[in-house]
């Protein structure tokens, strides 16, 4: 393990003033030369990567293409992970330093077989994924091409990162391998996590959260001839209506969604199995736990009453019904210190380059870090977008530029440039 730099035992951060004095170098005012005339360079990435399905479990074509751009912007020791992130490296100067990491994620909420393929009107992309991440990742790439172009050195190595699994079901699990590894466990500083467009927030906050699968399983039947046996869309509808009526605490700030339901064959079929996806979000594992109890506790009631009488028969009987929950995302929670100096930085940043941003609590990629304690925020990639998560998802080119001069400043003062 490296031995720890002055960056990470410092208590300070960079002033304003030498922020200021950073950005006035010739080789960052290189560089965003280099990110005002490229930006055609840029929105074509961007198009390129949206026109590649990146469904959950599904971003190795995804991965192939990013590695492919890494290698062109002659990053080092590029490679795909285990689990099929892409790393790249770009050398520092101080042997000791540990890594600034930069990251974005490269999978999609979209499921296999849907149409991805973007289209531009004027400065206005469209197409799945286009801003949630197509902004991050072409942010993420910009960076790399512009510091090569204008061959800025910095003290820390930069490892930049394309990882998989931040949406939905993939359950971060991308980031999670990054930091389950010892290798870079031990070896990342700090984290800048590209996502989404826009300059006007600061993740600094993780929201937890924690999905099941419930399915509820009996013998089904016909609606007629076998009526009177357990039906699994009854008893669900019941822990339903029970959990519905939990608590939930505002502050912290706590919710729930039911937000699938599946089950059933035919309107005269009981059937055999019933199911629903439930989403527990919340600024406290405390009450993720609280939660979680209350909707297990739910259904055990609906199946005690359940096996206690039933429709059509007169003494009560053994039910063979069962139900099954089945944890499928838990998302830790995490909040970075006011004190910290990433935050520090970045709010020095935005003040040198008059930008309004707010610190915000959100479900990304920072989350693991910041569950772990460490050093961590996520940023836009600038330019503006709309329809997350939807087929009419767009992105606004304009205003990009100053989401790249935020990142690289941001990286640099973390990093270390001081010529």
């Amino acid at each position: 393990m490296a031995a720890t730099s002055r960056m990470e035992t410092t208590e300070t951060a960079p002033s304003i003033q030498e922020i200021a004095r950073l950005a006035a170098q010739s080789r960052v005012q290189s560089a965003f030369t280099w990110f005002a005339a490229n930006e055609p360079r840029i929105a074509a990435w961007q198009m390129q990567l949206a026109a590649i399905p990146g469904p959950p479990f599904g971003e190795s074509q995804r991965a192939a293409w990013v590695a492919e751009r890494f290698r062109e912007l002659g990053l080092a020791e590029v490679h795909t992970d285990e689990v099929g992130n892409v790393i790249g490296t770009r050398r520092g100067t101080d042997p000791t330093a540990k890594f600034i990491a930069v990251s974005a994620h490269i999978d999609t909420v979209f499921p296999a077989g849907t149409s991805v393929q973007p289209r531009r009107e004027g400065n206005r992309l469209f197409g799945p994924g286009i801003s949630d991440n197509g902004a991050g990742v072409s942010a993420l790439l910009a960076i790399s091409a512009a510091l090569q172009s204008a061959k800025i050195k910095h003290d820390a190595p930069v490892v930049f990162i394309g990882n998989v699994g931040e949406e939905g079901e993939g359950d971060l699990r991308g980031m999670r391998h990054i930091f389950s590894d010892p290798h870079w466990s031990e070896e990342i500083a700090a984290t800048l996590v590209l996502d989404g467009a826009g300059t006007d927030t600061i993740v600094a906050e993780a929201l937890g959260s924690r999905r099941f699968e419930i399915v509820v399983r009996g013998p089904g039947g016909h609606s007629w001839s076998d009526f009177g046996i357990p039906n699994p869309i009854i008893l669900l509808a019941r822990a339903i209506e029970r959990f519905s009526q939990v608590r939930v605490s505002a502050v912290p700030k706590t919710t729930f969604n039911i937000g699938v339901i599946r089950g059933g064959t035919s309107v005269n079929s009981i059937p055999e199995s019933a199911s629903m996806r439930v989403d527990i979000r919340s600024t406290s594992s405390t009450e993720i736990d609280r939660l979680e109890a209350a909707l297990r506790a739910a259904l055990d009631q609906a199946l005690g009453a359940e096996r206690q009488t039933r429709p059509g028969n007169s003494t009560p009987k053994t039910s063979p019904i069962t139900y099954e929950a089945v944890v499928i995302g838990s998302r830790p929670a995490g909040e970075l210190d006011g004190n910290a100096r990433i935050l520090r930085v970045i709010r020095a940043v935005d003040s040198h380059l008059q930008n309004s941003s707010q610190v915000q609590r959100a479900s990304t990629d920072a989350n693991i870090p910041l569950s772990l304690g460490r050093e961590a925020a996520a940023i836009g990639g600038g330019g503006a977008g709309g329809g997350a998560h939807t087929l009419q998802e767009w992105f606004d080119c304009s205003g990009r530029e100053l989401a790249l001069q935020r990142i690289l400043l941001s990286l640099l003062a973390l990093a270390g440039a001081n010529r």
